[in-house]
């Protein structure tokens, strides 16, 4: 109940004035330019493992992986893309921002900006969670374009597709509507991040131990609703095919 309460008075406050621009960019500048590069190196090993592991198992099971290019295409960019990337945010923005707030908590920084006549939801949430919702849709853009362009490239080095018959193949299975779902799964992905965030640094305990315990609790609970949401969004998209 008390999640539901900040996620709602979040929403509220989200599209009521005053707004917080400077520090939206701030926000947006730590979860998105600064963790492109973790979220491009991880993504393009785990569209290389991806192709091989696929044409591996094909090989054997019906002896040949001419579909694997369009298999891979498909599973890039409705799962791996957005999914990996976002549970690579929750591991970097989601435990510095449980940290950060816990502190805060912690310290009375907050309870300060309650005698100042300041919202901590509106001061402390609210930016992050438009920077997070941001960040989430365009590193999802940018994980399913690197993804595929890696699997494209392992596709012609160890497979012996050419460039041409990897793009026929991708677009018998991939529709551009995958990469409109699949950033809208970013979205929804990088929204919950600050809410869990918030709320578990929100309840941090005094101590070293009680910070802990609040960003081990954040980024366990933001990725299992990663994996809920993405298993609810997955079947609504479905409709749409």
């Amino acid at each position: 109940m008390e999640f539901l309460t900040l996620l709602a008075h979040t929403l509220v406050r989200t599209i009521s004035p005053p707004y917080r621009p400077k520090d939206i960019l701030r926000q947006f500048v730590f979860v998105a330019y600064e963790s492109a590069p973790i979220v491009v190196f991880c993504v393009s090993f785990a569209a290389v493992v991806t192709i091989i592991e696929a044409s591996f198992h094909m090989k054997m099971v019906i002896k040949n992986d001419a579909l694997v290019p369009g298999f891979a295409s498909l599973l890039i960019l409705r799962e791996l893309g957005a999914v990996v990337s976002a549970l690579l945010v929750t591991s970097r923005v989601g435990a510095g921002l449980a940290a950060e707030v816990g502190s805060m908590q912690v310290t009375e920084q907050i309870d300060a900006l309650r005698m100042l006549g300041m919202d901590p939801v509106r001061f402390l949430v609210v930016p992050r969670f438009v920077a997070c919702v941001l960040g989430g849709f365009l590193l999802s853009i940018v994980a399913n374009l690197v993804c595929l362009y890696c699997a494209m490239m392992v596709s012609q080095i160890s497979l012996g597709y050419s460039t041409g018959s990897f793009l026929v193949s991708m677009r018998t299975f991939v529709e551009f509507q995958d990469l409109v779902f699949s950033s809208i799964k970013g979205a929804c992905f990088g929204a919950v991040i600050p809410l869990f965030s918030c709320f578990y640094g929100f309840r941090c305990r005094a101590g070293a131990e009680g910070v802990g315990l609040a960003t081990t609790n954040s980024v366990v609970s933001t990725s299992v609703s990663i994996i809920i949401i993405d298993f609810v969004l997955s079947w609504l998209f479905t409709h749409f095919y």
